[in-house]
């Protein structure tokens, strides 16, 4: 099978539900480290793919030209809570390049950080609050700096489309032809591609300066994420967590619909991760396994990385009624 069981969940002994997914852990070159289910699925990157969307700007020197730094590099990878912090700085991308916030064609939403609840009377929200509102306002940004019409930048044969398709498929070691195109809930883009590919991605991406390609641009985005992953994500949210957790190691994002990836600077290696069904809380538990197999934990981060696992199930009244297990290894390559 392509899937295999990844987290289980148990009520009075007896098994209740079962998330099936793979998992790919890879290095820098693309080799296949270690894989549970098949390593090779091909999944959408969904926002796992926005550090990469961000090369083509990064590549061209656009934050120079900017005088964009790490905050505002961190927005162009995240999918952020709206939080006063994150809608700021948005604004500063727009204001830098000349751009209004209308021109944002990721649409509305509202925000993350009223967790999924309606927002409160009198609470005004627009483009800018949207979770890929960093990503869409980079975007925007490079039309600025190449004369690009920006009006038609989501359009996938625009020429920064194209430019990003471009990028994505050498930093995961794929031909673009291999890119399946789709288009995500922002309405820009998006590809699917096999997981061990998206490992590889990130790999790089950890790897930094050190990367021959891309590393003039993969050190500035890999260090803005892990120094401020309450902008790439928000407060509470997986990927702040993680990050933080991690002490500067780690460079982490989560996509909608199941998909998780993490690289680790100092290992060389990043996991990629699919729980085929979508569901949050059994793929951060997955992550949070998949780190442990491959040593990345030490006591304390085992510790704060607990709760991500949610291994205990409480009802309503708070009575423990069942356990969430992982039920995968995974197996050297």
């Amino acid at each position: 099978m392509s899937l295999t069981p990844l987290i289980q969940t148990v009520r009075g002994g007896t098994p209740e539900c079962t998330f099936f997914g793979a998992v790919a852990v890879t290095d820098s070159a693309g080799k296949l480290l270690a894989s549970a289910g098949d390593p090779h699925f091909v999944t959408f990157t969904r926002s796992t793919l926005k550090a990469l969307q961000a090369l083509p700007f990064v590549s061209a020197g656009g934050a120079r030209q900017l005088a964009w730094g790490s905050e505002e590099l961190a927005l162009l990878c995240a999918s952020h809570s709206g939080e006063e912090a994150h809608v700021a700085v948005v604004q500063r991308m727009l204001s830098s390049a000349g751009m209004q916030v209308r021109q944002l064609q990721c649409g509305c939403h509202v925000p993350y950080r009223f967790n999924d609840q309606p927002a409160p009377a009198g609470f005004a929200y627009d483009e800018r609050h949207h979770n890929c509102s960093g990503k869409h306002a980079g975007m925007l940004a490079w039309c600025a700096l190449h004369g690009a019409e920006a009006a038609q930048y989501i359009e996938p044969d625009s020429p920064l489309q194209r430019a990003i398709r471009r990028d994505v498929a050498r930093a995961v070691r794929l031909d673009e032809s291999q890119l399946r195109l789709g288009i995500d809930g922002c309405s820009a883009p998006n590809y699917a591609m096999p997981l061990s590919a998206l490992a590889t991605g990130y790999a790089r991406l950890a790897q930094g300066a050190a990367d021959g390609e891309f590393g003039e641009a993969f050190e500035p985005l890999g260090r803005a994420m892990s120094a401020h992953p309450l902008l790439v994500s928000g407060t509470g949210r997986n990927d702040e967590a993680f990050m933080r957790i991690g002490r500067g190691d780690w460079v982490t994002k989560v996509g909608a619909d199941g998909v998780q990836v993490m690289g680790s600077r100092s290992r060389g290696e990043a996991i990629a991760l699919k729980v085929s069904d979508g569901s949050k809380i059994a793929l951060y538990a997955a992550a949070v396994e998949a780190m442990a197999q491959r040593g990345w934990l030490d006591n304390d981060q085992a510790e704060a990385l607990e709760s991500w696992r949610a291994r205990e199930i409480r009802n309503i009244r708070g009575n423990g009624v069942g356990e969430r297990r992982a039920v995968f290894r995974l197996r050297a390559e």
